[in-house]
């Protein structure tokens, strides 16, 4: 099990936006679905967190677009987690295109742990920092 996460695909038409190239909002979804499923592949899918009567929600995403990527471009997307506090994680995300090794972009989401049916803020429990390695800013990819 990888403490950096990763996912690779293939730009489908309906990422492409009127301009010729990968929707900005794009990007938001694909981090999200990468943040799923490298918990997921750490032991963590969205039903253990259930089980459990706890849920990730998000506070903050910030994106920062270098190139643009197009129509059947393979990427992939790089996931970490590079901090743990009380109840919030930093996760951090880089896009890659394959054929070039060009970045094209770089990311971060602040999660909140919360309780499943209240939604307010819980700690996180050592199981769940447990299964992710914090990845320390010199070892980013």
């Amino acid at each position: 099990m990888a403490a950096i996460g990763r996912v690779e695909l293939v730009v489908p038409a309906t990422a492409i936006d009127l301009n010729g190239h990968v929707n900005n909002v794009q990007y938001v979804q694909w981090m999200q679905d990468a943040a799923m499923t490298h918990s997921a592949e750490l032991g963590w899918p969205q039903e253990r967190y259930a089980a459990i009567g706890r849920t990730w929600i998000i506070r903050s995403h910030a994106i920062e677009y270098q190139h643009a990527a197009f129509l059947g471009e393979t990427i992939a997307i790089l996931t970490w987690v590079a901090d743990f506090r009380k109840f919030r994680s930093l996760r951090k995300f880089k896009f890659i295109r394959l054929d070039s090794g060009v970045v094209l972009a770089t990311a971060e989401t602040l999660f909140i742990f919360c309780d499943l049916h209240t939604g307010k803020p819980v700690s996180i429990p050592p199981e769940v920092q447990d299964a992710f390695t914090v990845i320390d800013p010199a070892d980013e990819p």
